[in-house]
């Protein structure tokens, strides 16, 4: 199929994980990907996929996006997506949470993409068209994870909105998926939470945790122009566990 055949597309956060996934489900679809991440190791190996480009990127500098996007722009004449996807986590507890916790989860998790948003609608704008979907969190709309976590994934969700309130004119769509929680190598690392995730598991009416491939189905169809007069959505992606 070819739902995304020529876009050229930026995926942070792209090297592995959710971003991993979408980066072969676009490329699939016949998208230039460009999978920007921290980790060179995991860089090199999705840049061995067709279609795909690896690139270092730290999301929280402002310096290294306008490097990256202007590197993009330069090499291809567009930018058309932008899946704000890159993100850390934390199970810290209220009383364990120091500033500079804070700083790092909003550091990463919401000026990564404000800067993503930044940087790249520069161009779409120009072009007058273009699709930005963000990866926030379920956390970020119920009354759960009270940590920074959630105020991070919270902040991210405010920020979408606005941008699309205000690019909406310019033809540029801004969309944000929130994931329940997925099956990554982020989550893997949480096992000394087991007996809370099983408890989540229990809790959510489908019974079982996400697959990346499921938030990057969600999120291509976003992407495309299948999704041509959608911007300022939130798609719940959780088996059910925010219904509840």
């Amino acid at each position: 199929m070819a739902r995304l055949k020529d876009k050229i597309t930026i995926i942070t956060g792209g090297a592995s994980g959710m971003g991993a996934a979408m980066a072969k489900l676009f490329a699939s679809e016949g998208a230039t990907v460009i999978a920007a991440d921290i980790n060179k190791d995991n860089l090199a190996k999705i840049a061995e996929i067709g279609n795909v480009e690896g690139m270092n990127l730290d999301v929280s500098s402002d310096v290294n996006w306008a490097e990256v996007t202007k590197a993009v722009y330069d090499k291809y004449g567009r930018i058309d997506i932008l899946i704000n996807n890159a993100g850390i986590s934390s199970e810290k507890s209220p009383d364990q949470i120091t500033e500079d916790d804070w700083c790092l989860l909003h550091k990463i998790n919401s000026f990564g993409p404000f800067l993503g948003i930044k940087h790249v609608s520069k161009y779409m704008k120009e072009a007058r068209k273009g699709s930005i979907v963000n990866t926030s969190s379920y956390t970020a709309i119920i009354g759960s994870g009270f940590n920074h976590y959630s105020a991070s994934k919270g902040s991210l969700r405010a920020i979408a909105r606005a941008a699309a309130a205000d690019l909406g004119q310019f033809n540029v769509r801004v969309n944000t998926v929130f994931p329940g929680v997925v099956e990554t190598p982020m989550v893997a690392k949480l096992t000394e939470y087991k007996e809370a995730m099983d408890a989540l598991v229990r809790a959510t009416p489908m019974q079982r945790l996400g697959q990346p491939e499921e938030v990057a189905n969600a999120i291509l169809f976003l992407a495309s122009d299948e999704a041509s007069y959608i911007t300022g959505a939130e798609l719940v992606i959780d088996g059910g566990y925010s219904a509840r």
